[in-house]
Order: structure tokens, then C-alpha cells, then sequence
């Protein structure tokens, strides 16, 4: 696999690709459905975590409504603009099965040192994106094929991981220098790179430790999340923080089972 990330910038994500995640045949979710659910899903995944993590100042977010959650996204329309065009391209990379992984980054602006890397695991039905583009490529029209799940169980789980994120602060170590974030996508070899975009390191963090979060499946793609943190040589508490965490997580599993 190559890794790349787009320039660095000092903006956040959003995007607006919510009237285009219900593109189903009947209750089936298809190929570019469940493309536009996770690109959706990445766009409110970062602003949640640069605004829980305060990477900027709480009045460039504003609360939005999606998955019955209230979601803090940023305001300015540059910053939508610059990365919707970022997740446009994972769009495109999605649609081919060509993204492995993406990650987002936050590291020190005095050192550059990383502090967090949000990881998020991209699995694909490589099968079905073959069949999917070789019936668009039969000039005889076919029924749209798609997944057997509905929207509404997709989103559910979704609303897990947003929950999770919510409660990150419960253990993450309180960031206490001013950071940046970077975003590195993960890609297979062969797929095309824009030149807007450059080969990166991975950005390791030394000395961490990580906690597995939870995933959600379209069953086209499967995308799994986990956040790994710098955690300081004379940290005694970090497994009490990690049990405090577990505990938040049975918490938020029951709060969805109430919601349906």
C-alpha cells in the first residue's frame, strides 16, 4: 500500500452529501450509496473530533442535526469548500475500491510531534465494485444491484462511533499545546494519485496506546475506527482511563438500544 495526504492546511473538515446517502434500490443500499454514506460519515467524524479535541476555537462550529445526534461542524464556507474537495477524491478512490485506510492526524505545532492518530480501516467488497462497473459498462441496461441493509441499521451504527468520539475526552490526554491536524489516506499501488496530493509518512506516534472503537458496514464497505494516543512515561492512570472508557461504551450501547 502508498499513503498520501492532501497539502497541509490549516482548515477542517465538512461536507454536505446528506440528500445523497439514501441512493438504495427498494431497502438495498448500492454501490454509490454506500460510497456517499461513508464520505458523509468521514465529514462529520472529523469535525467531531477537531471540535471535541479543541484543535479550534468552539465558535467556528456549529451544531447540526444527523444520525439523531446534534454534531458540531465547522461555519466557514472556505473550509467546506477546500475539503469537500478532498473528500470528493475519496469519493472516487471508494467508488474503485482503491482507499485502504484514512487517517486523521493531530500533532504539535511547536514540534511537529504526533498526539493522536484517528484511524479509520476501509474494507470493500471488491467483488461487487467489479460487478457493479462491469454492468455500468454493459451498454444493455440492468437492474442496480445493492446490499441487503437498510439506511436506517447502517446509521445506527454510525451513531455509535459519533458517541464514541463524543466520550474520547473522558481518557484522552488533555492536548495542551496548540496543534494541527493532517489527513493520510491509505491507497492501493496502482490507483491514480492528483498531483495536489503527496506521499507522506505514516506519522507513527512513540510511546502510545490505543483503544479500538467501534465499526459500521454497508456491507459493500466495512469501515472500522480506533484512536491511538501519546501517553507521557509517568502516566499511572492510563488503565483506569481505558476502563473509564469501556464503561462509557456500555453506556452508549444502551442509549441506542433505547433509541430503537
Amino acid at each position: 500500500n502508498s499513503f498520501f495526504e492532501s497539502q497541509q492546511h490549516p482548515f477542517l473538515l465538512t461536507t454536505n452529501m446528506a440528500s445523497k446517502s439514501s441512493q438504495c434500490v427498494k431497502n438495498n443500499i448500492t454501490l454509490r450509496g454506500s460510497t456517499a454514506i461513508v464520505c458523509e460519515f468521514f465529514g462529520y467524524a472529523i469535525n467531531s473530533i477537531l471540535y471535541q479535541r479543541g484543535i479550534y476555537p468552539e465558535d467556528t462550529f456549529e451544531p447540526k442535526k444527523q444520525y439523531n445526534l446534534q454534531i458540531m461542524v465547522t461555519k466557514n464556507k472556505e473550509l467546506q469548500d477546500y475539503l469537500n474537495n478532498i473528500l470528493q477524491q475519496i469519493q472516487n478512490w471508494l467508488l474503485n475500491g482503491d482507499i485502504k485506510k484514512l487517517v486523521l492526524i493531530i500533532a504539535s505545532i511547536d514540534d511537529g510531534q504526533p498526539l493522536e492518530r484517528w484511524l479509520f480501516n476501509i474494507e470493500t467488497d471488491k467483488q461487487f465494485v467489479n460487478e457493479q462497473q462491469n454492468d455500468n459498462n454493459n451498454k444493455k441496461k440492468k437492474k442496480m444491484k445493492g446490499s441487503s441493509k437498510s439506511v436506517k441499521e447502517i446509521q445506527n451504527e454510525i451513531r455509535g462511533i459519533i458517541r464514541q468520539i463524543t466520550s474520547s475526552v473522558t481518557f484522552l490526554p488533555l492536548l495542551e499545546c496548540p496543534c494541527s491536524f493532517d489527513i493520510l489516506v491509505y491507497t492501493d499501488k496502482q490507483c491514480s494519485i492528483p498531483k495536489k496530493w503527496q506521499e507522506s509518512q505514516p506519522k507513527y506516534i512513540t510511546n502510545s496506546e490505543m483503544v479500538r472503537l467501534r465499526s459500521f458496514n454497508t456491507k459493500i464497505h466495512k469501515v472500522d475506527a480506533m484512536v491511538s494516543y501519546k501517553v507521557n512515561d509517568d502516566d499511572e492512570d492510563t488503565e483506569n482511563d481505558e476502563d473509564m472508557f469501556n464503561d462509557e461504551n456500555a453506556n452508549i450501547q444502551n442509549l441506542i438500544n433505547e433509541d430503537f
